[in-house]
């Protein structure tokens, strides 16, 4: 229990180090979610039916790094190697994420296509 108070303690000083609440962080973190979730099933929909994917990819990438623009906004006095590692987490991310909608939405096109050709 020592141990979880410590790194409880530990956490919420990085607020006030780095002028970032660490509760509106993981709120935002957790919040959007569901938002990016909804944004891929309408980007993948859109693809489905030939319609254009500008504004479902915006949203998903808006949503995807949400709580990072409320770190690069508010934060102060952040270390240079935290913009490395969150830009290289957000660059995988991106591209994660890419490569899994693209293949869903080939999935959902191929099967569009063999109901298409059943009836």
């Amino acid at each position: 229990m020592e141990l979880w108070e410590s790194f409880k303690e530990w956490f919420l000083s990085l607020g006030d180090k780095y002028g970032v609440d660490p509760i509106i962080f993981g709120s935002i973190y957790v919040g959007a979610i569901p938002f990016f979730t909804l944004s891929i099933g309408w980007l993948v929909r859109n693809y489905r039916k030939g319609k254009t994917i500008t504004l479902p990819v915006l949203s998903a990438g808006f949503f995807f790094i949400s709580a990072y623009l409320y770190l690069f906004i508010v934060g102060e006095n952040i270390p240079w190697w935290v913009y490395i590692m969150l830009g290289a987490m957000i660059s995988y991310g991106a591209w994660s994420t890419y490569k899994s909608t693209r293949k869903k939405a080939e999935q959902a096109k191929e099967e569009d296509d063999t109901e298409g050709d059943q009836k």
